[in-house]
């Protein structure tokens, strides 16, 4: 068994702005470079060996203050106008890439589920409390996923010669990620992920198993990015403008 990653909070000083970001000390992690990433919410994350030194840690993060400052900024100002779901008909809800309106039957004698029906997510509960309704439609999002990231990994792995078989995957709901991988080659996915375009999914599976092979953000990296999906810049910034809706709870 792999020991755990170790997480620890941290800030730099950049201007009169401070930047907060999460270590993640990664035991198993061979590549010896920190990687620095802003997620789709604007939080920062900063990946490094067990072994890095912080103040080491924390130069690195101070060096790319203004790119991940701007990347923050640009964050922050999708998620502004942003409310919380109220749960009640008529709301907007995402599913591969299109937009369809949340329908509420409320039946005290039926099962609680949420099933597509035309332009409509229906979701029948016994009674309107909004979390029992989020519920379901967790449960949807996630059956949903399953089957569809099954398809589309395996569809998208074909052509990478480093993938020998297609790797296993587990679903997590997370506010910050829409996948990643781990030293050891473990893929977790974001069932929200479904809700986005099927090439803007499509690029977070072959970012991941990019990773299988450059567990890192290296230039090697992103020219492995580059060779299967030229457009992929494109691609991401199409998914990272619709992060608020995504994430919206």
């Amino acid at each position: 068994m792999l020991p755990p990653e170790r997480t620890t909070r941290h800030h730099v000083a950049y201007g009169d702005e401070v930047i907060a970001f999460v270590l993640r000390r990664q035991p198993s992690r061979t590549v010896p470079s920190i990687a620095i990433h802003v997620e789709p919410d604007g939080h920062v994350l900063v990946d490094a060996p067990k072994a890095a030194p912080l103040a080491e840690v924390l130069a690195a993060v101070k060096k790319r203050s203004r790119w991940i400052s701007r990347h923050v900024s640009a964050a922050k100002a999708r998620l502004a106008h942003v409310l919380p779901r109220e749960y009640v008909s008529g709301e907007s809800l995402q599913y591969l890439g299109r937009r369809y309106r949340l329908k509420v039957i409320v039946n005290p004698a039926a099962a609680v589920e949420a099933r597509m029906r035309g332009a409509f997510i229906a979701v029948t509960v016994t009674e309107h409390v909004p979390a029992t309704i989020r519920s379901a439609l967790d449960d949807w999002y996630r059956q949903r996923a399953r089957e569809l990231f099954a398809d589309r990994l395996a569809a998208v792995a074909a052509p990478l010669r480093w993938v020998k078989q297609v790797p296993p995957f587990r679903l997590q709901f997370m506010t910050v990620q829409w996948g990643s991988c781990s030293p050891s080659g473990r893929i977790t996915l974001n069932p929200l992920l479904v809700k986005a375009p099927r090439e803007c999914i499509d690029y977070v599976l072959l970012h991941e198993l990019c990773h299988l092979l450059h567990h890192n953000h290296s230039p090697k990296f992103y020219r492995t990015l580059d060779r299967h999906m030229p457009n992929w810049r494109t691609v991401k910034e199409k998914l990272d403008n619709m992060a608020e809706e995504v994430f919206r709870t």
